[in-house]
Order: C-alpha cells, then sequence, then structure tokens
C-alpha cells in the first residue's frame, strides 16, 4: 500500500513527463506549419513568418481570456457569491480547510442546481474561486464535503487552474494556426514556382495541421486526468483521511441528474464528469469520446490504497 507522498511523488513525475511532451510537440507543430506556409507562398524556409505573427497575435487573444478566465467562467456558470449564513457549512468548511492547507482563503460562488458537483477556477491561490452546487452542499454530509473542497484546495494550491488555463491557451493556438494554414491552402493564392523539397514540407504542414489540433486535445485531456489523480492525493493530505472524499465521489457519480449550466468547454473544471445522462445527445457523445476525467473506479482504487 502507498502512503500519500508516495503516491502524490508518482503523480507528479508523470503530470511533469505529460507537459514535457505537449511542449516539444507544440514547438514542432508551429515550426512545422510555419516552414510550410512559407514555402506556400514562396519563400525560402526559415524564421516564423506569418503563421508567427499570427501565433503570438493569437496568444495575446488567448492570455487576456487566460486573465479574466474566472469571470468568464462564473458568467458561464450563473453562480452566485456564497453567503456565510446562507451557506455556512460549505463557507465553514472552506475556510478551515484553507488554513490547513496554507492557501488564502478562495472566494466562495453556488450554483443553483441539485445536481451535485464542484469546481475550481482562477489565475493564482490568491485569485481562486471554488464553486459548488446547492445540491453538492445539500447531499453531503460535512465529512464528504471536506473531502471535495479538499479536492479543489489541492488544485488551487498546486496552481493547477493556472496550468490547465496555459495548456488551453497552447491547444487553442495550434487549433487556430492549424486552420490558418489549412484555409489558406484551401483557398489558394500560394506560388507555384516551388523548388527541391518545397512539396514534400506542404505535405507534412498539411498533415501537421489536420491532425495536430487534434494530438493536442489528447495531451490537454491526458494533463487534466494526471491533475485529478494529484487532486486527489493532495485532497488525502489535506484532510488525513481518505474515507469523506471517497464516499463523496460515489455519491456524485450515483447522481443522475446532469448539471444544466455545464458544457464542453467547462467540463474539465468539474470534480467528476457533469453531463452524466446527458451522454445520449451530440454533446453528451462528445464528451464521453474525449473524456477529461479518468474512471471513477481508477480514482477509489487509488484512494482506497491510501486507506
Amino acid at each position: 500500500m502507498q502512503n500519500i507522498y508516495e503516491v502524490q511523488a508518482s503523480n507528479r513525475r508523470k503530470s511533469w513527463a505529460v507537459i514535457v511532451g505537449f511542449i516539444l510537440f507544440f514547438t514542432a507543430a508551429v515550426w512545422v506549419l510555419s516552414q510550410a506556409f512559407a514555402v506556400y507562398l514562396g519563400y525560402e524556409p526559415g524564421g516564423l513568418g506569418i503563421v508567427g505573427i499570427a501565433f503570438i497575435i493569437s496568444g495575446l487573444m488567448s492570455f487576456g481570456s487566460y486573465y479574466y478566465s474566472d469571470r468568464i467562467v462564473l458568467s458561464i456558470s450563473r453562480a452566485r457569491p456564497a453567503d456565510r449564513k446562507r451557506d455556512y457549512q460549505f463557507y465553514s468548511v472552506a475556510e478551515n480547510l484553507s488554513i490547513g492547507a496554507g492557501v488564502p482563503m478562495p472566494k466562495l460562488y453556488v450554483i443553483e442546481d441539485t445536481a451535485p458537483n464542484a469546481f475550481a477556477t482562477g489565475r493564482d491561490p490568491d485569485h481562486a474561486v471554488v464553486v459548488a452546487t446547492t445540491g453538492l452542499i445539500q447531499k453531503l454530509n460535512r465529512t464528504e464535503l471536506e473531502g471535495v473542497v479538499a479536492h479543489e484546495l489541492s488544485h488551487i494550491k498546486h496552481y493547477d487552474i493556472r496550468l490547465m488555463s496555459i495548456v488551453s491557451v497552447l491547444v487553442g493556438s495550434i487549433a487556430l494556426l492549424a486552420d490558418f494554414f489549412l484555409r489558406a491552402s484551401f483557398w489558394g493564392g500560394g506560388r507555384r514556382d516551388r523548388k527541391g523539397g518545397g512539396g514534400l514540407i506542404i505535405l507534412v504542414g498539411l498533415l501537421f495541421a489536420i491532425l495536430s489540433p487534434i494530438i493536442a486535445q489528447l495531451i490537454k485531456l491526458m494533463v487534466s486526468r494526471r491533475r485529478e489523480f494529484m487532486a486527489d492525493a493532495g485532497a488525502v493530505t489535506i484532510t488525513r483521511q481518505p474515507s469523506g472524499l471517497i464516499s463523496a465521489l460515489k455519491k456524485i457519480a450515483a447522481d443522475h441528474e446532469p448539471l444544466e449550466v455545464a458544457n464542453k468547454a467547462t467540463a474539465h473544471l468539474y470534480i467528476e464528469n457533469p453531463f452524466k445522462d446527458k451522454r445520449k445527445d451530440a454533446i453528451g457523445r462528445f464528451a464521453g469520446l474525449f473524456n477529461t476525467h479518468p474512471p471513477l473506479e481508477k480514482r477509489l482504487e487509488a484512494l482506497e490504497k491510501m486507506s
């Protein structure tokens, strides 16, 4: 049986391996697309060229969105600020666990929905937000609620909220650059007097433009799943007992009511897949194919090993 520190160390190594792989892939994708577009326009390969300029512009726009990500997500989720009297148990649990975790007290918000779920967002521990549904607050006992809140505080403490925002920005940038190259290729306008291996470079660029957004999205999902395992282990570090989170995850998974305000853009934030029985529709099938969460059985198995 592994202790919580061994589990955290293992998860940390696996997470960094995935992140390094993603950075290398991102660098390669941008370089290949820039070289292919340069050849397409009839220039000698070298530098980032027009694709590089597009990347810089898209990066600035994406990081602007990242800076205001918490406000955007709260607006989409129709969350209201938590009230100490009205949401006393949620407020007191978050307050006590923040002290134990050694992180600033995050802002607390509540979604008026009977489906039990929760998530954390923000840029860093000083600008973090923890959101819970009324269903979660009402259906979990205090020990179970502590497990869920500790999970979200672990995301905050280990900067998962910042990491996933940056990864999302990089995935979006790759998708934008790939779309830019494909549209330019489709509409034509490139020079035809290419020499040497120009045709091969363009072919490789087309393959990267088609496949890189899919690969980037899959890597993003791998990062998200690894961080869920780390947050589970981090919750045990904070509460010193895994039984609360184990029971909470079982209750959340057993509740088949979908969260109405959830969508594919915010689904990865929640502690458990918010779509539930919505998997029968188009969005649900897409979410099931590209699942942002590891299987519940695997999470419970890892937590039970720490009992």
